[in-house]
């Protein structure tokens, strides 16, 4: 599974309160990690999320430059400060010294197009309806491991040729996720859902009706290479419509399906094969995607930027004045956004040692976690003789500890809530989010081992299947926090080091399967599934250090370091304009209480003026 918590809260990074002053100008504290919640995806729209609650209200996002001065013709006017790369867009509405910042178009208090202040019901039906979305994508990736016999059988090729589906999926998922999944940050979120969500299910259909194994393996990376738009995109939308009080639980509602993804695909695939064919796992994909497309088109558009640059472009064609902008309108090309997106997470991929050890430990446990779906089978259907959909179940184990870590997050919150707070944003630090990865980095190895030494007869199903709760539990915990720290240490480049961390692991992840067949045969399940579990100890201290000595390391980032000076100069920035602001108030009171000049009142004996001040 392609899983992100961005852009969520990334997603983007884009100010996306309530109220005028989460929208309007540049300003505002550092990151925010006081409480957990799901990362997601690379771009996450990307949110940066890519998804934790760390919401930046109004600091310079992910693939945009930092602010630059926007000075109106006054010079007793406020100066504005706004993005360099949002100064050129699209909706050309002459140069910002031209922009007045009384014709600014923002969420005023209570402003029903502001995603937030939906209705609460419409809100929980967008969580569900992106989670059912993202979930089909998901499901698709692992449902195709239950037919890899019948694919065997039908085309004479090997289970290794076979199982390059899965590989390809994951490559699909990793390419769509710098490549179709940032265009909703310049279409929207809800065209590009759209879009891609058609595009994705009409990719199942040649799966279905395919005459040979390689017309599998080129249709599934296309497939999901627009599959990718949801998987990446979707947490970026919980942000987009939840308060940062609720951001936890939104994130927590959403990932039950997405996270559950990879273990209800084996279950469905296998009873399906068993009882249907091979073929007929594709149809009833297609079945469920369509109806992630007739529930998708009921979410309207979500994402602030893009409901800004409407609604300014709105105002202009009704009142016919084009003094209206939103500090979101964009001339930058779409090609140069793509190019950004594109580029800087491979460079923080290589440059940044945060990154570096993060994406070492996340796309082994990844490739691990994918590597069981070709073990299980080899274990339930060749050594203990089950039927294809009852070696499914095999996997509720792992769904079972998803589930936990999923349910126990107000535990894990009050954990991280616990350690030493920031003086300077009066938050947590980023290393508290290390706390509950420790956790997750012993139950990983733990689960791994005794599966691998309880999995044969004459043990009993039961131990092996219920070693993979902690397994589970520990795989999701990785998974989770470890976005989440990414996007305390990163901010508003946090969707582009999720990116990079996405395809990494992808491209792990979908190419370790391929060595599972015959690495279980030649070494047996006992002793394969022991070589995985050690790995996966060895890499136990990653989070240990990053835990005990993340401030340090935070400390030498180049990038980390810019956005501190960044984030000094815009709170200098953000003081001067309001004193600015408040001179010029100061100057507009002194004038009307000069024009209150004259009060004549009327006497018998004639008229007298008085001079007031009121």
């Amino acid at each position: 599974m392609e899983f992100q918590p961005q852009e969520a809260a990334s997603l983007s990074k884009l100010p996306t309160g309530g109220d005028e002053s989460s929208t309007k100008k540049a300003s505002g504290p550092a990151s925010n990690t006081d409480s957990p919640s799901i990362s997601s995806s690379p771009n996450a729209s990307r949110t940066d999320f890519e998804g934790s609650d760390h919401i930046d209200d109004g600091e310079p996002q992910d693939g945009i430059a930092p602010n630059v001065p926007r000075v109106s013709s006054s010079p007793d006017d406020v100066i504005t400060w706004e993005p360099l790369a949002l100064v050129q867009t699209r909706t050309s509405i002459g140069s910002s010294a031209s922009r007045p910042p009384e014709y600014e178009v923002v969420f005023e208090p209570g402003d029903p197009e502001n995603p937030k202040n939906w209705p609460t019901w419409y809100r929980a039906w967008i969580i569900f309806c992106v989670s059912f979305s993202t979930w089909a994508v998901v499901v698709y990736s692992t449902t195709y491991t239950s037919i890899i016999p019948g694919l065997g059988d039908e085309f004479n090729v090997s289970a290794q040729i076979s199982t390059l589906g899965v590989t390809t999926y994951l490559f699909g998922l990793a390419a769509g996720s710098v490549i179709v999944a940032p265009l909703s940050e310049i279409y929207g979120r809800r065209p590009v859902y759209i879009v891609c969500l058609l595009a994705w299910a009409a990719l199942v259909v040649p799966c279905g009706l395919a005459t040979s194994i390689e017309e599998i393996l080129v249709v599934r990376f296309f497939g999901a290479f627009f599959g990718a738009a949801m998987v990446s995109n979707s947490p970026g939308t919980i942000v987009d419509i939840m308060d940062h009080e609720y951001l936890s639980l939104g994130m927590s509602c959403w990932s039950i399906a997405p996270l559950n993804g990879p273990v209800t695909g084996p279950i469905i695939g296998g009873f399906v094969y068993q009882y249907m064919g091979w073929r007929w796992a594709n149809w009833i994909v297609l079945i469920i995607g369509g109806g992630a497309i007739l529930v998708i088109i009921t979410v309207k558009e979500t994402y602030t930027p893009t409901i800004l640059q409407r609604k300014a472009a709105r105002k202009r064609k009704e009142t016919d004045d084009d003094r209206y902008w939103s500090q979101f309108d964009q001339r930058a090309s779409t090609l140069e956004v793509l190019k950004l997106n594109m580029g800087r997470p491979f460079v923080l991929a290589v440059t940044e040692p945060i990154l570096i050890f993060f994406n070492i430990w996340i796309s082994i446990i990844y490739a691990i976690l994918y590597l069981c779906f070709v073990a299980y089978p080899i274990v339930f259907v060749q050594y203990r003789q089950w039927s294809p959909g009852f070696a499914g179940l095999g996997f509720l184990g792992i769904g079972i500890g998803t589930m936990i870590a999923i349910c126990l997050e107000p535990l894990w919150r009050r954990i991280i809530n616990s350690h030493k707070k920031d003086p300077e944003t009066g938050h947590v630090f980023p290393e508290a989010i290390g706390s509950v990865m420790c956790i997750g980095s012993f139950l990983t190895p733990i689960g791994q081992l005794v599966f691998s030494w309880t999995s044969l007869p004459p043990i009993h199903w039961a131990i092996p299947i219920a070693f993979g709760i902690p397994f589970g539990l520990g795989n999701t915990l990785a998974f989770i926090y470890s976005g989440n720290y990414l996007a305390g240490c990163y901010e508003y480049y946090a969707a582009s080091a999720m990116a990079g961390n996405a395809v990494i692991r992808s491209v792990l992840g979908g190419t370790l399967p391929l060595a599972g067949n015959a690495m279980y045969k030649a070494l047996t399940p006992q002793w394969a599934g022991t070589l995985l579990g050690l790995c996966e100890v060895l890499l136990i201290p990653i989070p240990f250090i990053f835990y005990r000595y993340g401030d340090k390391i935070r400390a030498k980032s180049k990038i980390i370091r810019q956005m501190k000076e960044e984030r000094a100069k815009n709170q200098g920035k953000r003081a001067r304009q309001l004193a600015r602001e408040a001179r010029r108030m100061a100057r507009e009171q002194a004038l009307r209480e000069g024009e209150a000049e004259t009060k004549v009142v009327q006497v018998s004996e004639g008229t007298v003026n008085i001079r007031e001040v009121v």
